[in-house]
């Protein structure tokens, strides 16, 4: 029995090990995660404290039209509740965009390289892919504007960048917009968007209404630290927005995903807390980086993406070994690169050692 052919062969995403997988493997008693992203420090005590009475209503279906949260986020962005679209992690978003716009004859541009679930959605629905390289690891908008065609249908930014944490500015988005023809979607992911601190990243909500075709991916997954519950949002136009509810689930975000998003966003000194913490996290890091000689982009996400001048691999492995989990990928075409993610100061610590360790010892083998 073989599936449709736009989905033959390909890949299956592989998330990052987790931690009792490692624990059982290596014998080790404590083990550190720095590869998927996740906030180190949780998610705000006060969801945890008001969430779990609404577990009580378990038996019942969520609200698909997540009212109560539509009407918190539209207050919270200043925006209107008929731009919001609710989804199980912006990943489905990604899904409903692909499975709306895309078929076989169209394509989507994107940069080399990204967010790879951009790619496989519109292979599923029969799309080409037009890859345009990183330029210094950042989007290279003037390369991805020429590339648009008249086939194009959709156009994928992540802004930051994942894996390389670098981001695209107001203007640069902007004159980048005046090229794209409106019958080409542009999709803005924005899933770090919170733990920016450049004063020339995008203001993206304030193109809505100059851009009709653009839309805006957010989640609750990161900075929130909700990323259990699955719960993101994209910001567009009534107009997009009915056509991509034509293909979503009628209850495709959860009750208790719901109910913590409403109660997040009640806490925003603790939004802002781990914008702090993070900020401080990557200059730790970049700090040994600079110290080891190791070359790295610049990060505005919550993880810094490095190049470490020995195969990815071979420092992959020595760190799990030493419990720390890491990110490394082959297709991303940096052979010595490795993503980190930002952890506490103790964690971000305990990898840095464990990085010199591997270099000092990886030197020491060269002499003998």
């Amino acid at each position: 029995m073989q599936p449709k052919p736009t989905v033959q062969g390909l890949p299956v995403y592989q998330p990052g090990k987790p931690i009792d997988e490692v624990k059982r493997e290596y014998g080790l008693q404590h083990v550190i995660k720095l590869a998927s992203n996740e906030n180190p420090f949780g998610c705000s005590p006060y969801v945890l404290e008001h969430l779990l009475p609404s577990a009580k209503e378990a038996a019942l279906y969520p609200d698909g039209a997540a009212r109560e949260l539509r009407e918190q986020m539209a207050r919270h962005l200043g925006i209107e509740e008929g731009q919001l679209l609710f989804g199980n992690g912006s990943d489905e978003l990604v899904q409903l965009i692909s499975r709306c716009y895309l078929q076989p004859g169209t394509n989507a541009v994107m940069a080399d390289v990204t967010f790879p679930r951009y790619e496989t959605n519109c292979r599923i629905e029969g799309a080409d892919v037009i890859k345009v390289p990183l330029k210094d690891g950042t989007h290279d908008l003037d390369a991805m504007a020429q590339a648009v065609n008249d086939e194009t249908k959709v156009v994928w930014l992540c802004n930051p960048n994942n894996p390389t944490g670098t981001m695209v500015t107001h203007d640069d988005v902007v004159q980048f917009l005046d090229q794209i023809p409106s019958s080409a979607l542009v999709v803005m992911d924005e899933a770090y968007v919170e733990y920016v601190t450049d004063d020339r990243f995008p203001d993206s909500l304030s193109l809505l209404s100059e851009y009709p075709n653009l839309i805006i991916l957010r989640t609750f997954s990161k900075i929130y630290g909700l990323a259990s519950l699955r719960v993101g949002y994209g910001i567009a136009s009534p107009d997009i927005l009915t056509e991509l509810n034509r293909v979503r689930e009628p209850f495709n975000v959860n009750a208790l995903a719901q109910r913590a998003g409403v109660l997040a966003l009640e806490d925003q000194s603790f939004v802002q807390d781990c914008r702090t913490k993070n900020t401080s996290g990557i200059e730790q890091l970049t700090s040994a980086f600079d110290r080891l000689n190791m070359r790295y982009f610049p990060s505005q996400a919550n993880f810094v993406f490095v190049q470490t001048g020995v195969p990815s691999e071979e420092v992959f492995q020595h760190l799990l070994e030493q419990g720390i989990i890491v990110r490394h990928d082959t297709s991303w075409g940096f052979p010595t690169g490795i993503r980190v993610t930002i952890g506490s100061q103790e964690e971000n610590a305990a990898f840095i050692q464990a990085l010199e360790q591997f270099i000092q010892k990886r030197g020491r083998e060269r002499v003998l």
